[in-house]
């Protein structure tokens, strides 16, 4: 990366702007001295912020250019949120197509900005004639003489360290001492010490800036994590064999398991909605309509004369329970994330005090929800046309409830059924008191509103990673993630979730669940996985893409700890995986994806490296190479772009680096065409988790 400027250097020459009214009869914008067109990243035109986490690098690019043959430079200006300036230096990647570039990151959370300024560079200009000129002899003393002129000027119009005036004016003495060569005059003028304080701190004229993009920075959580789901009410609960009656899980019984959650290495314990359930057309096992006595209901059914959205069911317990269960979580090193639902059951205070809340249909009834074929009888929709003001002001004061009790990450379902702009509102109103606060969108749906709910706030967005099989798939997906929508939207990847179960994940056992969690876990840098999932819970309900026996409409009790026969236990693996993210920090970051070629196209081989700020990335290289098919044992050559390991191997075929394997602890010696054969069965894994280093 381009270091900061120690000494921004202030524009030394500007030109009038045009007048503006006659350019806006035409819908025009003044173009600039020097123009600056088709600066990236900008989110719809400048419209919606760029994003970016403390220390994540990325790529900030122009294209500036000018008339004639005079020397055209480019700055990047960063703005940080108390508003100092800090100039970076880019530079001309493709002078053809007059494209500029340079690396940046910030270095602290809050809103930020930033800019690209072109300008002519008087220095540059002479350096290029005054060379050719002086050394071809033609007008060599007037040459040697506007030489001396420039850095006069930079002298006198530039703030400069007291060493950097100091190289400037020896060099100004000797573009003028009559009695050296012409050549040793040009050589003071043009020495590395000189451009060094001139790139620093350089001459400016004719300086014309794009337009000022907002740019928000947020905590690094918002970008990098590992989450793990639970259902609060199975944590601890119990089935009594005799009566076949369940006592439910707590909010106490659920702390006891926060341990093993943070053992595993996971930062981010997520809770499924812990409201009062509804009664009224409540849901038996498995989503049916008939429901017995003591089916405990879908906790996304939200709402019962005991409260709704700002209340705790209260078989978990009261809020001394809950504040305790948050207050365990932050011990062992974990945040509470907490699923919020808007919609609410039949029985819900807000069917009774707002019926304006819902759609009323012809007959005087409530729609419930449907999702063809689905049918959610026990949930009502919330329609914020009819009276947006007061349910706007209703959330955002249950979201503060829950703020105020440690809650700051909220995971939230459907937001692509509810209105775009009430979240843009929303999530902006929290930012301005907690701008912590993390939100996740679980809105599996047409790609233009996920992208949208990304772009107007929303830090993080479950993606299609679940239906993203095939070597080709995954690449053609992380790549537009890693690339076309990185400065917005952030992906998290999950192999299942208590609502999705694929035919991968079906029919795939164990190794199914092994690669996919490795994948999940490594491709980008916030994953999840689903309680159960350790047990490769994969029975489908028939017909469905979803688990049999729900855990939305009944209780579980995993036996966490017990040993039984035959069942598998992936905990080990998970806590692999995660202690492999946690000390490899080229892991933690999404742009810095490489993939590269397998003969097979059973197998994924990808790369990670860099990606952040002074976090070591820059020196960690992770190759992963995945066989995608669950049933079979593949083997193929791979052929490896060492440029793009970041090792200083070049592009030159041959060259030998060490590979270590994370998984088994093998170690090989590998060149760029390494043979490689992975499981599942026989001793094979399914997946190598490479380090490379120089061998």
């Amino acid at each position: 990366m381009t270091e900061h400027s120690t000494t921004p250097a202030q524009p030394t020459s500007s030109t009038p702007a045009p007048d503006r009214s006659v350019l806006a009869l035409l819908g025009q914008e003044p173009i600039g001295r020097i123009p600056v067109l088709d600066v990236e990243p900008v989110v719809d035109g400048g419209r919606r912020p760029t994003k970016s986490v403390v220390g994540e690098l990325f790529t900030l690019s122009a294209t500036v250019f000018r008339e004639g043959h005079d020397a055209v430079n480019a700055t990047a200006v960063l703005v940080d949120p108390d508003g100092r300036e800090r100039h970076v230096p880019m530079v001309s990647t493709n002078p053809g197509l007059s494209h500029w570039r340079t690396v940046v990151h910030a270095d602290r959370e809050g809103v930020w900005s930033f800019r690209v300024e072109g300008w002519s560079d008087p220095y540059g200009t002479w350096e290029h004639d005054g060379t050719i000129k002086v050394r071809a002899g033609v007008d060599v003393e007037l040459m040697l003489e506007e030489g001396a002129r420039v850095l006069e000027r930079a002298i006198d119009e530039v703030d400069h360290t007291d060493a950097g005036r100091s190289v400037l004016e020896e060099a100004v003495d000797l573009l003028r001492r009559a009695e050296l060569s012409a050549e040793e005059r040009l050589q003071a003028g043009i020495s590395p010490q000189v451009r060094e304080v001139m790139t620093r701190s350089p001459l400016r004229d004719a300086v014309s800036a794009s337009p000022t993009y907002t740019w928000w920075v947020e905590r690094p959580l918002a970008l990098t994590g590992a989450w793990y789901e639970i259902f609060p009410r199975s944590e601890g609960a119990t089935l009594d064999p005799e009566t076949g009656l369940w006592t439910t899980g707590t909010f106490a019984t659920a702390a006891e398991r926060l341990p093993a959650i943070a053992e595993m290495g996971f930062d981010v314990v997520y809770l499924t909605p812990v409201h009062p359930i509804g009664t009224t057309n409540r849901k038996g096992r498995n989503n049916s309509l008939t429901t017995e006595e003591h089916d405990p209901g879908s906790p996304y059914a939200i709402g019962s004369p005991d409260g709704g959205h700002d209340a705790l069911h209260p078989d978990l317990g009261d809020w001394d329970d809950f504040d305790a269960f948050v207050a365990r979580a932050e011990e062992e090193g974990l945040q509470v994330a907490l699923d919020l639902a808007l919609q609410a059951s039949p029985d819900h205070p807000w069917a009774r005090e707002h019926p304006e809340f819902f759609t009323t249909r012809a007959d005087g009834s409530i729609a419930y929800a449907e999702n063809p074929p689905k049918k959610y009888q026990d949930i009502y929709p919330l329609n914020f046309d009819n009276a947006p003001d007061t349910i706007y002001a209703e959330v955002r004061r249950v979201i503060q409830v829950w703020i105020d009790h440690g809650v700051k990450i909220f995971r939230v379902d459907n937001p692509h059924t509810k209105p775009v702009e009430f979240w843009q509102w929303l999530i902006a109103d929290v930012a301005v008191d907690h701008p912590e606060v993390i939100w996740l969108s679980e809105a599996f749906t047409k790609p233009m509103m996920m992208r949208t709910l990304a772009k107007v706030g929303f830090q993080q967005s479950y993606t299609y990673y679940a239906w993203r099989n095939t070597a080709e798939e995954l690449r053609e997906y992380v790549t537009e993630l890693a690339t076309e929508t990185a400065p917005y939207m952030r992906p998290s990847f999950w192999p299942t979730t208590h609502d999705i179960l694929t035919p991968y994940m079906q029919t795939g056992g164990v190794t199914a669940h092994l690669v996919r969690s490795a994948l999940a876990a490594t491709l980008v840098p916030t994953y999840g996985i689903y309680a159960g999932f350790e047990h490769v819970e994969n029975v489908p309900r028939p017909g469905a893409e979803e688990h049999i026996d729900n855990e939305k409409y009944e209780y579980k009790d995993r036996r966490w700890g017990e040993a039984i026969p035959g069942r598998a236990d992936l905990t080990g693996w998970l806590t692999l995986l995660n202690r492999i993210r946690r000390g490899h920090p080229s892991l933690h970051w999404l742009r810095n994806i490489t993939f590269h070629h397998a003969d097979n196209e059973n197998l994924l081989v990808f790369s990670k490296h860099g990606g952040g700020a002074d976090d070591g990335s820059h020196q960690d290289t992770i190759i992963v190479v995945a066989n995608l098919d669950p049933f079979g044992i593949h083997g193929s050559r791979l052929r490896l772009d060492l440029g793009a390991l970041g090792l200083g191997l070049g592009e030159h075929p041959g060259q030998r680096f060490r590979a270590h394997d994370l998984v088994t602890g093998a170690d090989w010696i590998w060149d760029d065409a390494p043979y490689v054969e992975l499981g599942p069965g026989y001793g094979r894994e399914p997946v190598h988790i490479v380090h490379a280093t120089t061998a």
